[in-house]
């Protein structure tokens, strides 16, 4: 016997965490949503960063992963927007990029952005970070050993 899959397990408990993934490279964000599916998240798209200001006023997720380059509005601007709006300032955000240069990686983290994940990237850690970063919701403030 083999033990159960991992989305099961988190389909049992309470309702599952809300991501929304904000990436306008269509491979991407099928991959992604199929993923975090799969393991038991509850996924909502945007396709630009306006598009993920207004998925985040109509109802706000657990966790964000944001890709740097948006169209309409930089993932940059919607980090800052986040962390300057109080509703939104404890929301959990992971800069996804290609951008993997240590100056943009500061600037994701020095904006507001929880952690950034540089593409490509292996959906395992990605996992791990989503799975992290959900277990670390609401301990914004707390201090972070990412290295």
């Amino acid at each position: 016997m083999s033990d159960p899959a991992p989305h099961d397990a988190a389909r049992t408990g309470p309702a599952p965490a809300t991501i929304l993934v904000a990436d306008d490279e269509p491979n991407i964000v099928l991959s992604l949503e199929f993923v975090l599916q799969e393991a038991g998240y509850r996924v909502r798209v945007a396709r630009d960063g306006q598009e993920a200001l207004d998925a985040l006023a109509a109802e706000r997720p657990d966790l964000l992963l944001l890709d740097v380059m948006l169209p309409r509005v930089s993932g940059f601007d919607v980090c800052e927007r986040i962390r300057a709006n109080p509703q939104w300032r404890d929301l959990r955000v992971v800069m996804l990029s290609a951008k993997g240069r240590e100056v943009e990686v500061q600037k994701g983290l020095a904006l507001g952005a929880d952690a950034y994940v540089t593409k490509p990237f292996a959906i395992k850690e990605l996992l791990a970070e989503v799975a992290r970063q959900l277990g670390r919701a609401g301990a914004r403030d707390a201090p972070r050993n990412d290295g």
